[in-house]
């Protein structure tokens, strides 16, 4: 297994729409397995293909404090959603640090496929409703932050393109010698 390297916002590749699986076979069994190495050292509860830079329809999720439940969807599609909305705190391993309140329907019903290609259908409420809900905006290239104000989107951007140029500037004197 691998450890990915997970994209940070604002990093445009954030962006692309991921194309569906068609070959469900050793390469996409290897990718959950890396994807859900990565998610749990970051440490998250979930995590989209296009989160490291591969654009195509996958999502690791595992809500338990145990992180012993798995599950890997592939090709998702929500076929029913709650009139019910629900603020939730959000986070997400693309905005490091960063939370905040996001509307979405408080129960969803999710049709995928397995790393196999067997489907199923799982309805989900509370954390993993907002959770599916939040790594398939990843799938259509959009992330947590643009539900919030441009105000706060631009703080947040602002913030971490400073915290990433710090980061290489630091990179860069390690590099040198510490100078």
């Amino acid at each position: 297994m691998a450890f990915l390297n997970i994209l940070r916002y604002p990093d445009p590749r954030l962006h692309k729409v991921a194309k569906p699986v068609t070959a469900f076979d050793a390469r996409l069994e290897q990718l959950a397995a890396d994807m859900a190495e990565t998610m749990y050292e970051a440490p998250g509860i979930g995590l989209a293909a296009t989160q490291v830079d591969v654009h195509e329809r996958v999502i690791v999720i595992d809500i338990t404090e145990t992180k012993d439940d798995l599950t890997v969807f592939v090709n998702p599609e929500i076929v029913w959603a709650s009139e019910e909305k629900q603020v939730y705190d959000e986070g997400c391993l693309s905005v490091p640090g960063i939370y905040d309140g996001v509307e979405r329907p408080a129960r969803v019903k999710v049709r995928a496929q397995d790393v196999k290609g067997q489907p199923f259908e799982r309805e989900c409420d509370g954390l993993l409703a907002v959770c599916i809900q939040h790594e398939m905006d990843h799938l259509m290239g959009k992330v947590f932050v643009e539900y919030l104000s441009p105000l706060k989107r631009n703080r947040i951007k602002n913030k971490l393109l400073k915290e990433e140029r710090a980061q290489d500037k630091s990179a860069q004197r390690r590099a040198a010698g510490g100078r």
